[in-house]
């Protein structure tokens, strides 16, 4: 059985002293697909390392993370173009609107996913989403620009079913179910019952968000089976259901 976490930042520095044993288990339970998505500068040399260190299970995106744009988001981004110049990548990401922690940057912050999201077609790349607080906000610039070569996740879901079906209605975008699936008040697991698991893939978002009941420690990539495990039980399927679909459904967005 193999699973498969879209979204991890295992580069960040509450892994520093234990990456290497956090990686192993990964593997050694089966958690062979690692996709890495970036923040902005000061996180690239982490995040590149780790996919130079284990190419056949970390794989980096590129991209400006939306609380990440700030005074210098224009260097920021030039940097993400830079790099796409030079190095493969498995999708851009990760980008959006996040109007949780600062509405002020908003028009910037709105410049910069469009901006990132025509990088991403350039490239023939899929994009990885993050949203908070901002569901019509993204909507209204993935309305604008939808086409043929847009497709990708939308990280960390926490909307209803009316948002969910939204993005479905896209035709290539997945969305991302991580543990806040496990939170006994979240109503999340109300809206994964109503959607077919060939719309969902996995995430941990570690070291954040971790599952019940680990809920307040450190989250990690391996917590990705608690999370298999809370979907198995709300779809009534197989755990080895949920992961082979989710790994099949990773491998359609990011084409390997």
């Amino acid at each position: 059985m193999i699973l498969t976490d879209t979204h991890t930042h295992l580069y960040s520095e509450q892994f520093n002293d234990d990456i290497d044993v956090v990686i192993q288990n990964c593997i050694d339970k089966g958690i062979e697909r690692l996709f890495l998505p970036n923040i902005d500068s000061e996180s690239i040399e982490g995040m590149m390392e780790l996919g130079v260190k284990y190419p056949n299970n970390c794989f980096p995106m590129m991209g400006l993370h939306p609380t990440s744009v700030k005074e210098n988001y224009k260097e920021e981004l030039a940097l993400v173009e830079d790099w796409m110049g030079k190095q493969k990548f498995c999708a851009i990401g990760e980008i959006g609107i996040d109007l949780y922690w600062d509405k002020t940057r908003l028009v910037a912050q709105q410049e910069a996913f469009r901006f990132q999201i025509e990088l991403a077609k350039k490239h023939n790349l899929p994009f990885v989403i993050h949203c908070r607080d901002a569901f019509d906000e993204i909507f209204e610039i993935l309305n604008e620009l939808n086409d043929d070569k847009m497709r990708g996740i939308f990280h960390c879901f926490t909307g209803a079913v009316e948002q969910a079906n939204h993005i479905i209605n896209y035709g290539d975008f997945k969305i991302g179910i991580g543990g806040v699936v496990t939170f006994k008040n979240s109503g999340l697991d109300k809206v994964v019952e109503q959607l077919d698991l060939k719309h969902i893939v996995l995430e941990t978002d570690s070291p954040y968000l971790a599952p019940t009941p680990f809920r307040g420690k450190r989250n990690e990539s391996t917590y990705l089976y608690t999370i298999a495990e809370k979907i198995a039980e709300i779809k009534e399927v197989s755990i080895e259901e949920v992961a082979k679909l989710t790994t099949e459904n990773s491998k359609q967005v990011f084409g390997f």
